[in-house]
């Protein structure tokens, strides 16, 4: 018996991925609700397969697609992405189901040579502007490069309105549901809001000229199908708006207050900051490192305004977790953000340095030099670090009033 059955999105077209309800890392990303591989199959006069899943769930794949038709009956695979959560299994569906073509971005065909090392090179390239006969269908593709890797496409099925987004607009979010409709707004918004900070703010430049192109190509899009998380049907134009917003980042008036503390100095300090801030009003939050994961960070610093941070001196350095957050933070090249540095030390005191060159590294604007205190944080001290949350939370007004 086939435990797993496909789930039909349309008359001719199924989900037939897998989810992972265990998975809570993601290289680096927590994802504490798990997540799904999606996969999808066109039963079309050729019957088509849109990407596969992670190599350990190919069996529930296969399943899945015997539900509804015997997997030796499929023509063609398209991958759309080259990452191994979801081609991690091409090679042996490739084996099970011996389609007549495969089909890839050119460097999408770079990527999984690299991966598989063909002995014979299945795959067939097909590049922006290409389409592919299902017989009684049609495909067309779009390259999308660096969203997320260089070998990203989109491919459109021309006669049920469908465009397989691959990681686009997708989320890391495991359920027994299907659609968005089926599942609750602010839980979906929350998990795509964490997939976009940690996966593509970097390529924000990218993502919003990929909507204007959409946009032009005045594509009529039903069912949005992205390789994690739910089908979208209901609230497209919603995920849509949210990406381009996001995209955009403009400023608001919020700020992230990032710490560690060896002896609660630095705490106090980032305590007090926090507390400048909010007395000229501005929306702020307090992430202590120890108890906040560095994707959560990230999704806060999605749309604020201001990155503050704050960490003790060690071995003439800052703090590991410090350190750590900033390296991913930098990677993630969040724009539109001023920021400032404050920690406690006891006899070098050379973080706060530190910490300003990786800011000005990230193009932070600094609001002032950084804020030190000698071991223990006295009352001047405190009241310093007041001040300079009330100037980094001035700063923030005076931007986001220009806006006005």
């Amino acid at each position: 018996m086939d435990v797993f059955k496909a789930v039909r999105l349309t008359e001719n077209v199924y989900w037939v991925g897998a989810i992972d309800w265990a998975v809570r890392d993601f290289h680096g990303y927590s994802t504490r609700r798990g997540t799904t591989y999606n996969a999808y199959l066109i039963l079309s006069e050729k019957i088509t397969l849109i990407d596969t899943v992670k190599e350990s769930f190919f069996e529930e794949m296969m399943m899945r697609i015997s539900s509804v038709t015997d997997p030796s009956g499929i023509d063609i695979i398209v991958s759309n992405h080259s990452e191994l959560d979801h081609t991690g299994s091409l090679r042996q569906t490739i084996a099970a189901v011996k389609p007549e073509k495969v089909y890839a971005s050119p460097m999408g065909s770079r990527a999984l040579a690299a991966h598989f090392h063909w002995e014979d090179d299945p795959i067939e390239v097909v590049k922006t502007g290409d389409s592919i006969d299902l017989g009684n269908m049609r495909i067309s593709f779009i390259e999308t490069r660096m969203l997320h890797w260089p070998d990203s496409m989109v491919s459109y099925l021309q006669e049920e309105k469908i465009l397989f987004s691959q990681d686009g607009f997708g989320m890391h979010l495991a359920s027994a549901e299907r659609f968005d409709d089926e599942l609750e707004l602010t839980l979906l918004e929350a998990e795509a809001r964490k997939y976009y900070a940690n996966i593509l703010m970097p390529f924000s430049p990218l993502v919003t000229a990929l909507l204007g192109n959409l946009g032009k190509m005045e594509l009529e899009i039903d069912l949005l199908c992205p390789d994690h998380g739910p089908v979208w049907r209901s609230n497209i134009d919603w995920i849509l708006e949210k990406w381009g917003s996001w995209a955009e980042k403009k400023p608001r008036p919020k700020a992230v207050v990032i710490y560690d503390t060896m002896w609660n100095s630095t705490r106090k300090m980032g305590e007090a900051v926090l507390e400048g801030l909010s007395l000229e009003g501005v929306s702020s939050i307090l992430m202590p490192l120890r108890a906040s994961h560095i994707s959560d960070i990230a999704t806060e610093v999605l749309d604020a305004s201001a990155l503050i941070v704050g960490s003790p001196t060690i071995n003439g350095r800052i703090f590991p977790s410090v350190a750590e957050c900033m390296n991913y933070l930098g990677g993630l090249k969040p724009k539109n953000l001023v920021g400032a540095a404050f920690g406690s030390y006891g006899w070098s005191g050379e973080a706060v340095k530190e910490l300003n060159d990786l800011l000005e590294g990230m193009k932070v604007e600094l609001v002032s030099e950084g804020l030190r205190a000698v071991y223990v944080p006295d009352e001047q001290v405190l009241e310093e670090s007041v001040n300079l949350g009330r100037s980094v939370g001035r700063r923030i007004l005076e931007i986001c009033g220009g806006l006005e």
